[in-house]
């Protein structure tokens, strides 16, 4: 698909927009009545347009194409939505009214006790490189379900990070010396709970509140390697794997909702808040700063530790900052979805 960007400078684009949309937004006809769907944890509450902070500043170009491939298998409240989603992405303005007059926006607040205002952290796809069979460097074996070893990697804490962020790609080396990427994915775990390593470390006061970091827990590791073994029992938790074909590598893993994620534009959300599918203007900001980060997304996919209604996990993709970026967030979120509207 060739996406066409809009070459206007960027200030002036958006001035453009957001004034095009004040006044589009007064002509929006408000007799129709409109569904939500049903949520166990969240109270989608409807609201203006004119309630979303920074609504029209979003490059919608960006997420076009995620949509796009959203709406080729659309969740079943969507389907008539993405039978006339434009086809192109070249016209800021446009794109932004023809959502305003599709969907309607809902504030998400918790069902016990209205906060409006959750978390929002990060997470990553690790690059690592792994082997069919182990050697002396290469002893840390991912399980499959069986719990049969699928591949060694050099670091136990490497095989950690995979279980945390639920995928992966690994440059498998195989007996022959031949080198390809694959991708692990999440095929199921043991059903224990999650401890978190750098909460434990805390505990013991082997590093800071304002430490707690995967760095640094790695840094203690290189620090303590007789007390790896202690560090690693403190989680029970076991996630298995099931290797993968790398045939794009521009598209990221597959989230719960079975499609690529998106970095940038894609959440993993708890399902009993958000159904899979639903596009949220996110409000919070940059990691570790000030700078605003509102935009809109689709929430593709979940996790064990992504609990409760105003929550979100923000997938940063696989570039070599990512893991850095993914660790640093950790910031106040508030969200407002976007769902098709019916009429009564």
């Amino acid at each position: 698909m060739n996406t066409k960007i809009s070459k206007a400078p960027k200030a002036s684009r958006i001035s453009r927009v957001m004034a095009g949309l004040h006044h589009f937004a007064l002509l929006l006809v408000a007799s129709t009545a409109f569904a939500a769907p049903p949520s166990e944890l969240a109270r989608w509450s409807p609201v203006a347009w004119a309630e979303l902070p920074g609504w029209g500043s979003d490059a919608l170009d960006e997420l076009w194409p995620a949509l796009r491939r959203q709406c080729e298998r659309p969740p079943v409240p969507w389907r008539q939505w993405c039978a006339s989603l434009p086809a192109q992405a070249d016209d800021a303005l446009q794109l932004h009214a023809w959502l305003m007059s599709s969907l309607q926006p809902y504030r998400g607040e918790a069902r016990e006790g209205g906060a409006d205002t959750g978390l929002l952290t990060g997470y990553f796809e690790p690059q690592l490189p792994a082997r069919r069979q182990p050697d002396e460097l290469f002893a840390t074996p991912l399980l499959d379900l069986r719990k049969r070893p699928l591949l060694y990697l050099q670091d136990p804490l490497d095989a950690v990070l995979l279980q945390v962020q639920g995928s992966g790609r690994v440059l498998v080396r195989e007996p022959d010396g031949r080198e390809h990427w694959r991708r692990v994915a999440w095929a199921g775990d043991n059903r224990q709970p999650f401890r978190s390593m750098a909460r434990w470390l805390v505990a013991q006061g082997a590093i800071r509140e304002g430490q707690a970091s995967w760095s640094a827990v790695k840094a203690w590791a290189v620090k303590n390697p007789e007390r790896l073994p202690e560090l690693l029992a403190a989680n029970p938790r076991t996630i298995y794997f099931r290797e993968e074909a790398l045939p794009d590598p521009e598209l990221g893993p597959r989230g719960a909702q079975g499609l690529p994620l998106t970095p940038g534009r894609s959440v993993a959300v708890d399902p009993r808040a958000v159904p899979y599918g639903t596009l949220l203007w996110l409000d919070t900001t940059q990691p570790l700063s000030t700078e605003p980060l509102q935009r809109l997304v689709l929430a593709q996919d979940t996790g064990t530790a992504i609990r409760g209604a105003v929550r979100a996990d923000f997938f940063w993709g696989w570039a070599p900052d990512a893991l850095a970026r993914a660790g640093r967030t950790a910031q106040a979120l508030r969200w407002w979805a976007l769902w098709p509207k019916e009429t009564r």
